[in-house]
């Protein structure tokens, strides 16, 4: 098969065309999340860029097209942001797509020319183990979190959930890389197509392996949660309107026999101990419908300066006192990270005027019935490590309360709510996904949907028959494992590389020195 510039005849020798081809392959993995969960397609979205970054000229180059190829598959996965951020959220997509430049370099380094049976088989452990090493990069909170792992498109999929049990997202987005790397080599280069082959049917017998080995969740009896979804409430007195509505849908539960009660992010706007009505108000709900109703406080606390984000517990008294505020915090939307620097971000978009406060600790409730739930905050349900501590900390069920009403008409509400399929069947606890305005979900402890989707058109309460489950899962019991054994692959390739580079210096030519002149040679006459 022709190199990717030849084939275009000579089209993408410019770097600004080239530059704009990789981001347009670079952003095609967008297909394989919701909406369109198209997740068959991420095994092979990735193919195009690596044919590009496989035919660049230079190492230099590949890194450029790495660097424009993360630009654009920022930009994609992250595009709903646009009406709120506007230009920010292109330069938020540059600066993070410089993450992905060294992995360009690594897909040339490999898979140029014609790759020898060694340089494939090295390319489909190094490069999936350099796009790890991308993922939990700007997995860390400060530069976004871990939205769009490749690895979460496979939410539906029951043999990746199987396997998420095992190693988190983090084996699939390394089984999803390798995969594409194969096909890369399989479409274009006849050579080595052979090894392409071993490294499919290595990959695969590995993923049954583990797939066969992984133990399933042991379901051990029920409980029954409701959902509350009050939906668009507009108007300048919205938080005294969705609280109504709230108020008025929880009372329809009364008498079906709910556990327990939950409520969206920002369902109430006001602090519990400025507004003894409104925990009074919540507190009456709660006996009627007989259960405990977990709200979520958005409000300046009383008790301490600053603007809290609060799972907070009411109970058929008031207030329990179990109270979680959240850890992590959505950049620009919650807080501007270097304000001095990056404050005039609010006036370009709609990022945060204040700074929400931060909290210490994740929190496991008990609630009335004798269940521990452990409580998130909408954008923390794209951290694997907070769920895994929870389950470790002895949660039973996995409890995200999330608004997302800022994006109704885009994806990021069906992508927030997928995510939960995922942190399900990494923990082996069910997960409750409670929106104010959709989309709302519940999933059991193999991450399998349970019930309806409440969508972004509906409004109502909704409760739900939950299995719990007992046990432990692999990744609960040995966490990011992947990550560390992807570590340790790029770590051995430095060191090869380096003793490569040394050896190759040591057995070079010394370089030919004409002989010196005296000081009574002639430059036109030498020996004169």
């Amino acid at each position: 098969m022709k190199r990717p510039d030849r084939l275009f005849g000579g089209w993408l020798v410019s770097p600004w065309r080239r530059g704009v081809v990789a981001a347009l392959a670079g952003a095609l993995p967008m297909l394989a999340f919701p909406a369109p969960s198209w997740w068959w397609f991420a095994y092979i979205a990735l193919v195009p860029w690596i044919l590009l970054a496989r035919s660049a000229p230079t190492g230099r180059r590949a890194a450029y097209d790495g660097w424009f190829g993360g630009l654009g598959f920022i930009l994609a996965v992250h595009h709903w942001l646009l009406p709120s951020l506007h230009i920010f959220t292109v330069l938020i997509a540059a600066l993070l797509g410089a993450l992905w430049a060294p992995w360009g370099w690594l897909v040339r380094r490999f898979l140029a020319g014609v790759p020898s049976p060694g340089q494939v088989g090295g390319a489909l452990l190094v490069l999936p183990s350099g796009w790890l090493m991308v993922e939990l990069a700007r997995s860390w909170q400060g530069l976004g979190g871990p939205w769009g792992l490749l690895g979460s498109s496979q939410w539906q999929v029951e043999p990746a959930l199987r396997l998420a049990s095992v190693g988190g997202v983090w084996l699939l987005s390394f089984l999803v890389v390798a995969v594409n790397v194969a096909v890369a080599v399989l479409v274009s280069v006849r050579e080595s197509r052979m090894p392409a082959v071993a490294g499919l049917v290595a990959t695969a017998a590995a993923t049954s392996a583990a797939w066969v080995w992984s133990p399933r969740p042991d379901v051990d009896g029920r409980v029954r949660i409701a959902v509350v979804q009050p939906g668009v409430v507009d108007g300048g007195t919205s938080g005294d309107k969705r609280f109504a509505r709230e108020e008025a849908l929880t009372r329809e539960l009364a008498g079906q026999g709910a556990d327990l009660v939950v409520w969206g992010e920002s369902s109430v706007g006001f602090d519990l101990a400025d507004r003894p009505d409104l925990a009074h108000r919540i507190a009456t709900l709660s006996r009627e419908v007989g259960a405990d109703i977990l709200v979520n406080v958005d409000a300046r606390r009383s008790d301490r300066p600053g603007i809290y984000k609060s799972s907070v517990l009411v109970g058929p008294q008031g207030p329990t006192g179990d109270r979680y505020d959240k850890m992590r915090l959505v950049p620009f939307g919650e807080y501007v990270p270097a304000r001095s620097l990056l404050g005039w971000a609010t006036s370009v978009g709609k990022a945060a005027g204040e700074d929400r406060m931060r909290g210490t600790e994740q929190v496991v409730m008990n609630v009335g019935h004798g269940l521990r739930v452990g409580p998130m905050v909408c954008f923390e349900t794209a951290f694997p490590d907070m769920s895994r501590h929870l389950a470790q900390d002895g949660a039973e069920v996995l409890l995200a309360q999330s608004s997302t009403s800022s994006f109704q008409h885009s994806w990021a509400p069906e992508q927030h709510a997928s995510l939960a399929a995922l942190r399900a069947a990494e923990t082996g606890r069910p997960m409750v996904h409670a929106t104010l305005t959709g989309v709302s979900a519940v999933y059991g402890p193999r991450g399998e949907r349970i019930g309806v989707w409440l969508g972004t058109g509906a409004s109502g309460a909704m409760v739900y028959e939950v299995p719990l489950a007992r046990g432990v899962t692999p990744y609960v019991r040995f966490g990011d494992w992947p990550v560390h054994a992807a570590l340790l692959v790029l770590a051995a390739l430095c060191v090869t590389e380096g003793a490569r580079t040394f050896r190759l210096r040591r057995t070079a030519p010394e370089p030919l020195v004409p002989p010196a002149r005296t000081a009574h040679e002639s430059p036109a006459r030498p020996g004169r």
